[in-house]
């Protein structure tokens, strides 16, 4: 028998666009959007229904419900369903950050938030939307989106080349280096800024470095 032909898969080039984002020390969530499906469906871990769609709440490995959450964002997910379903169907990932997680950014009075993590589609809902560079000049051009009003999106720290520099400062360390001056961007006037998030478009990639013990596993930090 003929074994099955694997290609090698190609490889993205390095020095291309990478996206800096701010990483904002939360918990991972995520919210899921379908359309209804039809009657008898199981829908045990259904955290909000609306007139068309099914929503569901999500941390970093399991479903949650607002009877078994994950620091409220499930009952976050039910109260804002209504906005939420501008997201359009699919998979949303962010940070469910603030008062009581983690760091907390000096926020003690309950205020939490949802930032979207993919900065290259969506703004917040009131920002102006801008065209998406494609080095492909016949492309038809895209434009990125508002986020709900219930949303933030993590803040873009540069869009660059991999390997740039600044005053031969390579771009993350730079970028951490700013963070570490300046505070988080996400929550002004705090700080102790957890790191930055690299992704690297070609290669549809992330990487992830901190300001502090970034060489240690985050079990040991």
């Amino acid at each position: 028998m003929t074994p099955e032909f694997k290609p090698f898969p190609k490889m993205a080039r390095l020095s291309r666009e990478c996206l800096i984002t701010e990483k904002i020390d939360g918990t991972n969530a995520s919210v899921y959007i379908e359309p209804k499906p039809v009657i008898g469906s199981d829908i045990s871990k259904v955290t909000a229904i609306t007139a068309d769609f099914l929503i569901y709440a999500g941390s970093r490995t399991r479903w949650i419900t607002p009877d078994d959450d994950n620091f409220g964002f499930a009952a976050w997910v039910r109260a804002n369903s209504d906005e939420l379903v501008k997201l359009g169907a699919g998979h949303h990932f962010g940070e469910w950050w603030g008062s009581g997680i983690q760091r907390g950014y000096g926020f003690k009075n309950g205020e939490r938030f949802f930032s979207l993590f993919n900065a290259l589609r969506w703004v917040e809902h009131d920002k102006p939307t801008y065209v998406i560079e494609n080095q492909n000049p016949k492309a038809e051009p895209k434009f990125t989106e508002n986020a709900p009003a219930c949303c933030k999106v993590v803040p873009i720290l540069d869009r660059c080349l991999f390997d740039d520099t600044y005053d031969d400062i390579p771009v993350v360390d730079a970028a951490l280096r700013d963070l570490k001056r300046y505070g988080s961007v996400a929550a002004p006037n705090y700080m102790n800024p957890e790191g930055v998030v690299v992704y690297h478009v070609a290669g549809n990639v992330g990487f992830k470095k901190t300001i502090d013990n970034d060489e240690q596993p985050k079990g040991k930090q």
